[in-house]
């Protein structure tokens, strides 16, 4: 316990799924976590119950494709909590379609938005007050298996994800020559259980068609995961932690895959 002592955190998405486990984690190893989100109601459950369970934690609305917004949240992260050490580009959004030839041109720039000028404006911004504490920080952006190889039907979202990948690679870079001692590295979950899903009308089944409901989790782990069985979010904050703490000081540039061998099959 204690990993995180002292330090503060940003979670964005955090409101469900990957992002609310994340924030919880984080603050069970003493972050002091801002959450954000657009789901108020979530978001401000998620603070709470941290609260509750003697962490630090509150909720801030907001959309991370919004610049404005992001200077004001960071703004008031400086002036609640006077620093912050670590950034979690979590919120994403997945938006499927039966073919590309289907998708319109407004989904595709909404996920764009969402998933790439996101994580741009989170590290444009969070980076300054980062480099003001003078002790470095972790930057943490959530890509996907998605980012590392090519998916039927998805090819849309995997553009936003592959993007993430070698925009997190270029921050580690610009950071380590700058000594800043910012270390920037990406996530890539394979299937987990998150409401992501819910958005992803037309993914692929286990039968490797489309659909126009979530595809089955469970079915579809079975069929392609080498280990059998889909994630939980629960799996993704343990690599965040890691990523967030000292015990990956020299690690920055990196790919954590967190998907029960799924890229590799």
């Amino acid at each position: 316990m204690g990993k995180l002592a002292g330090k503060v955190a940003l979670v964005t998405g955090g409101a469900s799924g990957i992002g609310a486990a994340c924030a919880e984690r984080l603050a069970r190893e003493g972050a002091i976590v801002a959450v954000t989100d657009l789901q108020d109601a979530r978001g401000a459950e998620v603070a709470a119950g941290i609260v509750k369970a003697g962490g630090q934690a509150r909720y801030w609305r907001h959309d991370v494709t919004d610049e404005e917004a992001w200077v004001t949240v960071i703004a008031e992260i400086k002036a609640a909590f006077g620093r912050l050490d670590i950034l979690v580009n979590n919120a994403g959004i997945g938006l499927g379609a039966p073919s590309i030839t289907q998708m319109s041109l407004a989904d595709f720039r909404r996920q764009q938005a969402v998933n790439v000028e996101g994580v741009f404006l989170g590290t444009k911004h969070a980076l300054p007050l980062m480099r003001a504490g003078g002790v470095g920080g972790a930057i943490i952006n959530m890509s996907s298996v998605a980012g590392l190889k090519g998916s039927p039907l998805l090819a849309a979202y995997s553009a936003t994800k592959g993007a993430v990948r070698l925009f997190t690679k270029s921050i580690a870079l610009e950071c380590a020559q700058a000594k800043d001692g910012v270390r920037v590295n990406s996530v890539h979950p394979g299937i987990i259980e998150t409401p992501i899903w819910l958005g992803i009308a037309g993914a692929p089944g286990p039968d490797g068609a489309g659909a126009n409901a979530p595809p089955d989790l469970d079915a579809m782990s079975a069929m392609a995961v080498p280990l059998g069985v889909k994630g939980v979010p629960e799996d993704i904050a343990e690599g965040v932690l890691w990523l967030a703490s000292d015990e990956s000081r020299y690690v920055t540039g990196a790919e954590l895959v967190i998907d029960g061998g799924l890229s590799i099959r």
